[in-house]
This record gives structure tokens, sequence and C-alpha cells, in this order.
């Protein structure tokens, strides 16, 4: 008697469930992430007699206000602290000149426009509860075309899903390619692909004004690690692979990347596991790219190269795993060389 076929209420059972997880889990991650903000760490530079009992009182004002989540840092000279915001060692400046009457607060919005909008507030009413003069300045003012400061993260976002959405057709329409193909047309679709949303995002739309060939460098090489991450999961897990990939770069990576809610708000270990991931790593380069040219820091990159040469590996190591690729031609030998067929 012949088997019967499998049924395909099994399958469909278990991807009911596991979306109805993924729904839960996906609305989960954002709002623990991004609904309520709070600060944990705010890293600021503190300048000139801030040890006066005026400057003192305010300074202690702002740390309760906070929640005692300033981390001030003293600087010698206003130009070191400034230097120090372009750097993204601090957001914030706090300048308080002798008498201690008054106090400049320097944000940077585009360091983080939600902690910018933070310590504004909290300067404002501690400065009258203090009776001190506040005056508040922006350093890095955002874009006129993205007053929120959300550009960057969407951006990012849509390279980090076309990346893998693009890994997914090809496994589906392309499942013959080669693993050396595979790659190569992976790098292909990153390459058009960045260059498309750089080219929207700026000469068409306006939004943001990029400094075009290292935004595009940035979401091609994102695009083409997020494309080579579903690979290796696909090489590692096969049809399952949409899983891991969705829960590394979704779930987990695009709320603790920094782009929405700046890293200081950020439930601590969202804040300290983001940077090591690619949609992190991305947004840590395009946002240093487009508001701090100059202060460029390489880890970004090496974060994004080394998720990209890792993934790589493990498809090109276990290649014989993967569902796709071409049988070799009879008449190729195990190596690919043709054989003699006239040779005895």
């Amino acid at each position: 008697m012949s088997d019967s076929p499998a049924s395909p209420f099994v399958p469909a059972t278990v991807l009911l469930v596991i979306l109805a997880a993924a729904a839960g889990l996906f609305a989960g991650s954002y709002t623990y992430a991004m609904a309520d903000p709070t600060p944990h760490r705010i890293p600021a530079a503190v300048t000139g007699a801030h040890e006066e009992p005026g400057a003192r009182r305010f300074i202690d004002g702002m740390e309760e206000s906070l929640g005692a989540s300033v981390e001030l840092h003293a600087y010698g000279s206003r130009r070191e602290a400034v230097r120090a915001v372009d750097e993204q060692k601090v957001f914030a400046v706090v300048e308080a000149p002798p008498g201690g009457r008054a106090v400049t607060l320097d944000v940077s919005a585009a360091s983080g426009a939600s902690v910018a909008q933070l310590l504004t507030e909290a300067a404002v009413k501690v400065g009258e509860a203090t009776g001190t003069g506040v005056s508040v300045r922006d350093l890095k003012p955002l874009q006129k075309g993205d007053p929120r400061g959300l550009a960057i993260f969407y951006i990012t976002l849509a390279a980090v899903i076309i990346g893998f959405v693009g890994a997914i057709q090809l496994s589906v329409h392309a499942k013959e390619l080669n693993p050396l193909e595979r790659i190569a047309f992976t790098i292909a679709y990153a390459l058009l692909g960045g260059f498309t949303i750089a080219a929207v995002v700026d000469w068409w739309l306006g939004a943001l004004t990029l400094p075009f060939l290292a935004s595009w460098s940035i979401l091609a090489l994102t695009m083409f690690t997020s494309g080579m991450v579903f690979t290796m999961f696909n090489t590692l897990v096969g049809r399952w692979a949409m899983l891991p990939t969705w829960g590394l770069m979704v779930l987990l990576g695009n709320p603790s990347s920094g782009g929405a809610v700046s890293w200081p708000l950020l439930p601590s270990p969202l804040g300290a596991i983001g940077r090591w991931l690619p949609p992190g790593a991305s947004v840590n380069a395009q946002h240093t790219a487009v508001y701090f040219r100059g202060h460029q820091h390489v880890f970004p990159y090496l974060v994004l190269a080394g998720w990209a040469v890792v993934s790589c590996a493990v498809f090109l190591i276990w290649r014989h795993r993967h569902p796709g690729g071409r049988p070799p031609r009879p008449a190729d030998g195990p190596q690919g060389v043709s054989r003699d067929t006239d040779t005895p």
C-alpha cells in the first residue's frame, strides 16, 4: 500500500501558532523599547564654574529631575566640550559662568532628538525651581526635512527588511544559483537597493541631505549583511530560516538600534546589545555620516562587516546543506572539470 500524502493541516497549524506568537512579540518588542522611554545614563559635559553653589543647585536639580541619570564629565573649556559632542561622547554641554545665577545648556538634537527634548524640558523646570536663568541652545540641529530625527531609522529599516526579503526571493525564484552566484546577486541587489533608497530620500523627497557615497555604501553594506544573515540561517535551519532572521534583525535589532529612541533612553539590555547587531551598527554609521562628518568611528563598520563575513563563511562551509544550487553536470568531475570521455 502506498504511503498517503502528508496532511497539509500540520504545517498550517504550526504556522498559525508561529504567526500569532510573532505578532505578539513584534508588538511587544517595539512597545517595550519605545512606548515609555526612560533615561538610564545620559553623558553630559560641564564647563566653567560648575562647583559654585548656584550652578551646583541647578546640576543637582537636573540629576534629581532625571532620576540621577546625568553622567557629568568636566572639561577645561567649552571648545573641548563641543568636540566631545562631535565625537558623540556626550549629549549636551552645561556651561556655568562665574556667579552661578545663570547657566547655558547646549543640547544636540542630532545626537538624539528624544534626549535633547528631555534635557530641554527638565532644564526649564529646574531653572524655575532653583531660580537659575537657563539659556538653551542646539549645537547640532536636525535637518529641516527630518524634524523628529526618524529618517535615518526609516532608511535603515528599509535596508534591513529588503535585504533579507531579497535573499528570500532569491531562494524561491532563483533556487538554482550556486553559492558564489548567490553571493554575487546579493551584492548586486544590495548596491542597487542602497542607491535607490538614498536617491529617493535625498534627491526625490529632500528629507535628508546625505553624503551620498557614504550613505549609499552604508545602506548597501546593511542590505548585503541582512541578506547574508538570512542565507546563513537558511543553510543552518532550512525552510524555518525566517524565524531566527526576523527575531534577530526585526524583533531585537531594530528596536535596539537607537534610531527611533536614543540609546540612553532605551532599556539597559537593549542599549547594550543594539550596537552589536546590524541594524544598530547601520544607524550609528549613517547617523555619524550625516550629522558628524569627520568624526566617523570604525566600530559600526566592523560590526556590519563581521556579521557579513561570518554569514558568508557559514554559507560557504556548509553549502551542501543549503536548499539551493544546481547539481553538477554528468560530464563534470568532482571539481567541475570536464572528463575526457574518449579515454578508456
